[in-house]
């Protein structure tokens, strides 16, 4: 980029295809967008995933174009890292190549690999409104980047790792996602348990972070903010009367945080007449059979519950703040109040045996409902994980590289084996099990 000091940057962001026929709203990337386009810069989506472009694609789009920054969020998964790495050598081909930045989950936990497996410039750690604003204004004003928190940036053949940057305490400070950069005809038309075929259907995030600490989350930022229940009633509003939507996902990691919480939030849905159905995140433990009945009347059809296991040993050293009766004294009540459960069952675990995958699949068959097909998926350890960090300190794994490229080939198969089940033998006790659930 030239020394000429400009009032604003011209910024691709983009959203990977995952080859789903219909894509879940890209939230992340939509408040990226909104937090610099607010800050004075020109931004444009790269809609990968609605098209279904080949990568290449990209390289001539940024040709043509002439972008100043690129960017890509990813969370850590084995197709993802694919992806990502299909994407940023498209990047690398352009003939001006822009300042890359990557960010999410995904590269978080080791900028320094990310950094020179995709030849980016800078990665940002944890949320990234204001880091993204930050970084390109310095770009934008030449400045030096060691003083940006929250990010890592490339210094010649060196990673450089900044001071970290905290949480957005103020989260409704963050501007409303850019929906109108987005197909939003495309994104509504995804499905959901309990979703009518006339229903438009989005996400809404209610807040971010958790209160609790599984070992194999790979979430790095601590804690839980609330957004305000009059901004979250906003934004809905906001998503009926411009875009015909009339059910809700919410998509953050947990919106049952607490009993209080969860009864303002389905009061204040009742008392503003939203007359919209939803689905959330759940806790069992807080799956009181008054909150469900206030769930429902609020519009609630399906909660999507961490169950994990059906072995209290194993749900401790998870350290899950679960316990098999309170999973299943919840599932009954949701049941009761009726709204749909959501299971999700691991396996693999450290503690995990025969046995506890047996548990698993006798709580399944006795209780859903059969409003989506589940199946018991096997335990991956995550980088930024704390099961991450067991697994190299066991030996079982030597780093990030490793992990990606050697052992999280397959969601469907082990990446790290904890049981002492031989890999064989562990692939044939799930395949039985899911064939039973099936």
């Amino acid at each position: 980029m030239s020394n000429e000091k400009r009032t604003g940057m011209k910024i691709l962001l983009v959203v990977y295809d995952n080859d789903s026929f219909i894509h879940w709203f890209p939230q992340g990337t939509a408040y990226i967008a909104s937090a610099l386009r607010s800050a004075g810069h020109f931004v444009s989506i790269w809609n990968q995933d609605f098209h279904h472009y080949p990568d290449s694609l990209l390289t001539d789009y940024i040709n043509n174009e002439d972008f100043d920054m690129v960017g890509l969020g990813f969370i850590a998964g084995y197709y993802q890292y694919r992806k990502i790495l299909g994407l940023t050598a498209a990047i690398k081909n352009a003939k001006k190549r822009p300042f890359v930045v990557l960010g999410g989950h995904g590269p978080a936990p080791d900028p320094d690999y990310f950094m020179k497996k995709c030849n980016a410039d800078a990665i940002v750690i944890g949320e990234g409104e204001e880091t993204m604003v930050e970084l390109a204004s310095a770009i934008v004003e030449c400045q030096d980047l060691s003083e940006i928190r929250g990010i890592a940036w490339r210094k010649g053949d060196k990673t450089i790792l900044n001071r970290p940057r905290g949480t957005i305490k103020d989260i409704d400070s963050i501007p409303m996602p850019a929906f109108d950069l987005f197909p939003m005809s495309y994104y509504r038309l995804i499905r959901f348990p309990h979703v009518p075929p006339s229903a438009f259907a989005f996400p809404v995030l209610s807040g971010r972070g958790c209160p609790f600490n599984c070992n194999f989350c790979y979430r790095m930022d601590k804690g839980y903010r609330p957004r305000s229940i009059e901004a979250i009633i906003e934004e809905i509003r906001f998503l009926q009367n411009n875009y015909g939507i009339s059910y809700i996902n919410f998509s953050d990691e947990l919106l049952m945080v607490s009993v209080d919480r969860t009864t303002q939030l389905c009061e204040a849905f009742l008392k503003n007449d939203l007359n919209i159905h939803w689905w959330c995140n759940g806790r069992l433990n807080y799956a009181q059979p008054e909150l469900l009945k206030l769930m429902k009347r609020s519009g609630c059809v399906f909660i999507n519950y961490g169950i994990e296991s059906l072995d209290d040993e194993v749900l401790k050293i998870m350290h899950k703040s679960l316990s098999v009766s309170q999973i299943e004294s919840g599932i009954i009540s949701t049941l009761e109040a009726g709204i749909s459960p959501g299971f999700n069952i691991i396996f693999g675990h450290i503690g995990d045996t025969k046995e506890t995958l047996e548990k698993g699949v006798q709580f399944l068959l006795k209780y859903s409902d059969g409003a989506q097909l589940r199946t018991i998926r096997p335990v991956t350890p995550y980088p930024g994980s704390e099961l991450f960090t067991e697994a190299v300190k066991r030996g079982k794994l030597q780093d990030v590289q490793d992990f990606y490229e050697n052992k999280h080939l397959n969601s469907d198969l082990l990446a790290v084996n904890f049981t002492n089940l031989s890999d064989e033998e562990f692939h044939l006790a799930l395949f039985e099990a899911n064939s039973r659930l099936v």
